[in-house]
């Protein structure tokens, strides 16, 4: 049985799951052009490269934003914020794996959203493929459901900001195409760890998990860690909630390929990687 194991010992974000994903030997090439079906171009460019994480070279993945998509530079950074979330006016900016600076802004932009419905829209009416668009889906609406509930609002009512919107877009129906041409069998994942301490933002000090990324993990075994950091962010959980079929410790496999897809922070204790091993069982 093929099987792919998630080794998610520093936590996992978007952006880290394509970097790993990449860095067991898919294609870029064929993830852009899946991606062209989204109908999202000319609104970003993909990047990735090599990088040495504490010892550990890895794949980085970054989605640019074109000039003329990133509308708010004052809160977007290039370093691949995973999820912007807009809730009754403002939008929740999650920067990227481990990162604590969250940013709140009043609704300035309101046109520049995209809705939940929109973004249903889009992957339903692309020419990716039944599988993607089911998984695609299946991850927008955990993590839609997690933040209608956390605030207070009809699914329908939940809202990205631009930036944010592209971002999780790329990201989540990335991990879906390139899982799908991975051909596995059984995705596991390690119990999944969430970090620890607080995030600042406008609205007070929040604990570390997020209330979204916590929704989201409900029914997921989760791992304390002493780590004062976000170590998976809502999309990071979004994608464990759906794709993963069981959870464990490393299982019995003959290994196969090994990829890294690195974090954008670095921590002295450990390398911000997250591992995947495929291997067959």
């Amino acid at each position: 049985m093929r099987t792919l194991y998630i080794d998610c010992f520093s936590g996992v974000s978007g952006d880290m799951t394509i970097a790993a994903l990449l860095d067991l030997g898919l294609n870029m090439k064929d993830l852009e052009k899946e991606l062209t079906l989204l109908k999202l171009d000319g609104e970003y460019t993909l990047s990735v490269k090599k990088l040495v994480k504490n010892g550990i070279t890895a794949t980085k993945f970054d989605v640019n934003l074109s000039a003329e998509s990133d509308k708010n530079k004052d809160i977007h950074t290039h370093d691949g914020p995973d999820d912007i979330h807009v809730h009754n006016g403002h939008h929740h900016h999650h920067h990227d794996h481990h990162d604590h600076s969250h940013t709140h802004h009043h609704g300035d932009h309101e046109h520049h959203h995209r809705t939940y419905q929109d973004i249903v829209k889009m992957i339903k009416t692309s020419e990716l493929s039944d599988k993607v668009k089911d998984k695609s889906l299946q991850m927008f609406k955990v993590i839609g459901e997690a933040e209608a509930k956390i605030h207070g609002m009809t699914l329908e009512d939940v809202h990205f900001h631009e930036v944010g919107a592209i971002d999780s877009i790329i990201d989540i129906v990335g991990v879906a195409i390139l899982v799908e041409k991975l051909k596995v069998d059984k995705i596991v994942a390690a119990k999944v760890p969430v970090g620890s301490g607080h995030i600042h933002i406008d609205h007070g000090v929040y604990p570390v998990p997020a209330p979204a990324t916590l929704e989201v993990l409900k029914g997921v075994p989760i791992k304390n860690t002493n780590i004062k950091s976000e170590l998976t962010t809502p999309t990071g959980a979004a994608i464990i909630k759906v794709l993963v079929d069981e959870f464990s410790t490393f299982p019995e496999m003959k290994v196969q390929d090994i990829g890294y897809g690195a974090g954008t922070k670095t921590f002295p204790e450990h390398p911000n990687v997250l591992r995947l091993v495929l291997g067959e069982q």
